[in-house]
């Protein structure tokens, strides 16, 4: 009499556990790695969010035009617009494309004027996998 073998019903979980632990692992690692910034224990303090009015944003565009919020100036007009400013926080986006030296002739008029505290505005990094 011949024995036929029978097909095994039951799934061996050993090996997907082992390979489960060691992603597990993997991930735990790599984890705290992918934060960006320095880590800094910040003061914790109660404030209100700023309201756009409190705020003026200095945009340059590829073309080298400078917008103050939305409306367009000369490097010049630049300075007579935000020098009656006080107590309002200044940022600056410029194109990526924009040449070093606009950037840094907006932010010596900007210094020159008496604004120290500049926001520099950017676009977080894409990560492409």
């Amino acid at each position: 009499m011949e024995k036929r073998r029978q097909a095994l019903s039951e799934i061996n979980v050993t090996p997907f556990v082992d390979v489960m632990l060691v992603l597990l692992i993997i991930f735990m690692v790599t984890a705290p790695l992918l934060q960006q910034g320095i880590d800094v224990n910040l003061p914790q303090a109660k404030s209100k969010e700023m309201s756009p009015a409190e705020r003026i944003v200095i945009t340059i565009k590829k073309d080298g035009k400078i917008y103050v919020d939305k409306s367009a100036v000369t490097i010049e007009r630049l300075k007579i617009e935000l020098s009656k400013v006080k107590d309002r926080e200044v940022f600056l986006k410029a194109d990526k494309d924009v040449p070093y030296g606009m950037v840094v002739a907006v932010m010596g008029e900007l210094r020159e004027i008496g604004i120290e505290k500049l926001g520099m505005v950017t676009e977080p990094k894409a990560r492409i996998r």
